[in-house]
């Protein structure tokens, strides 16, 4: 925790002279207000204000009272890419109320309900994303400066990756200068894909970041002519973007990690705690696949069969069955290491604050109920047809947004995780399904302009 008067002598030391007073819609989408540093003591007590119906899922109309965003100065970080500008996390309040509808409010809501029981969630992710350009026609593509990115299997190719080495050390160099302790990136599986990875931290501190390292791609991507974008699946024939979460739970009083286990008779390193955590994920997985996966976009990278189909590399990476397992990437949860669990189904389109509260709640109620998920799987799933998966009692993953919404309009524990933001989160989607369902798509014409 810091003063207000360390942090006013941060900012005469950095020579801040604008705020950006960070929040999110329910999309996650990054929203800001600018401030004078003058008015800080303002963005402090009273917030900055603005109208919460002109952003989408708010719980408010024409009429209501103002949204304020009150800064957490303990989130105070200079903008790497912008000096005189110094950027802060808050949360958003009605007529003095904290905001039920704010999704970094909701997510406090849980994790102080987590702490009430002696948990803390710690979370790192990893934020691929793609650089691209938009051609004269609307269409996309990668963002290849020197011509050299169109290897199949482009990952961790050094030509690739010098492609876009000024990127990169821009975003690196940022990073590092804001104290997140990045440790490396890479080109990932896709054409134009890339991610960076940062030291995890605990959850709220994560989501904060991972809305603000969307703003920092964006930012410098325009440096260099292209844009940086976190859609789940921009291009058919290549692997989608996640944002795969790394996550433990610790000891609230002690900081153990309560997921590792040395003597774990299965072999993973996990504790009893953390198996019942799991059970508590795969309980809730069809609903929780609305959260973590929340546009209709995102189940192009989440489809059954199409692990070995639909990417040039020759994988999608992305497991679409309800299984755990080793160090095994094939799996929706990987042992990456003992007491260390990684999720690959989140989609980098997420809203971190959403998906972290319901995470957070399915895997609680998994340790309240004792929750069994089953012996680990320690084969290539993607060797399995769907017949051997579904002798083995494998549950699959939602192949559409409208699915999964069925699954969450069922799910009470995942519905509690967003408080009223379920019904705005649910009435949304419902409409973002509807209106995809009525769109005739280019491949529709290719398809039957003349079949019939």
């Amino acid at each position: 925790m810091v003063t207000r008067e360390e942090v006013r002598q941060r900012m005469r030391d950095d020579g801040i002279e604008y705020l950006l007073v960070q929040f999110v819609d329910i999309n996650g989408s990054p929203k800001v207000k600018m401030v004078p540093v003058s008015h800080f003591e303002d963005v402090i007590g009273d917030g900055a204000g603005f109208a919460g119906a002109a952003l989408p899922g708010m719980g408010q109309g024409p009429h209501s009272h103002d949204m304020m965003a009150r800064i957490d100065i303990d989130t105070y970080t200079p903008v790497p890419w912008k000096p005189g500008i110094a950027r802060f996390a808050s949360d958003l309040y009605v007529d003095g109320e904290a905001h039920p509808y704010c999704p970094r409010v909701n997510l406090k809501r849980v994790l102080s309900s987590a702490r009430d029981e002696g948990y803390v969630l710690y979370v790192g992710i990893e934020p691929e994303h793609f650089l691209v350009t938009r051609n004269k026609d609307g269409t996309i593509s990668v963002w290849d400066p020197n011509e050299v990115d169109n290897l199949d299997k482009p990952c961790y190719d050094f030509k690739g990756i010098a492609n876009v080495m000024d990127y990169l050390r821009d975003m690196m160099e940022g990073m590092s200068r804001v104290g997140w302790d990045v440790y490396q990136s890479d080109h990932e599986d896709a054409n134009g894909q890339y991610e960076i990875n940062f030291v995890f931290t605990d959850a709220l501190t994560t989501a904060d970041r991972y809305t603000f390292f969307k703003m920092m791609t964006s930012q410098y991507a325009q440096r260099y002519g292209a844009i940086a974008t976190h859609m789940a699946k921009p291009f058919t024939d290549r692997t989608g973007s996640a944002g795969h979460i790394h996550f433990h739970l610790a000891d609230a009083a002690t900081g153990e990690n309560l997921f590792l286990d040395e003597e774990d008779p299965q072999g993973l390193g996990l504790s009893e705690m953390a198996y019942h955590f799991i059970g508590g994920i795969f309980a809730h997985a069809q609903a929780l696949c609305c959260v973590t996966s929340p546009t209709v976009n995102c189940y192009k990278r989440l489809q059954v069969g199409g692990a070995l189909l639909g990417s040039r590399s020759g994988f999608l990476w992305t497991p679409a069955f309800v299984s755990y397992g080793d160090n095994n990437r094939t799996q929706m949860i990987r042992t990456a290491g003992p007491g260390h669990l990684e999720d690959r189904t989140v989609s980098a389109a997420c809203n971190p604050y959403l998906t972290l509260a319901a995470y957070m709640t399915a895997g609680l109620d998994g340790i309240r109920n004792r929750l069994d998920p089953g012996k680990p799987n320690l084969a290539n799933m993607y060797d399995l047809g769907l017949d051997e998966i579904r002798r083995r009692g494998i549950q699959l993953l939602p192949q559409s947004l409208a699915e999964a919404l069925a699954h969450l309009s069922e799910d009470e524990v995942i519905q509690e995780s967003l408080g009223p933001i379920y019904d705005e989160f649910a009435a949304l989607k419902q409409a973002e399904w509807k209106e995809y369902h009525r769109q005739v798509s280019q491949w529709e014409l290719d398809r039957y302009l003349t079949m019939f």
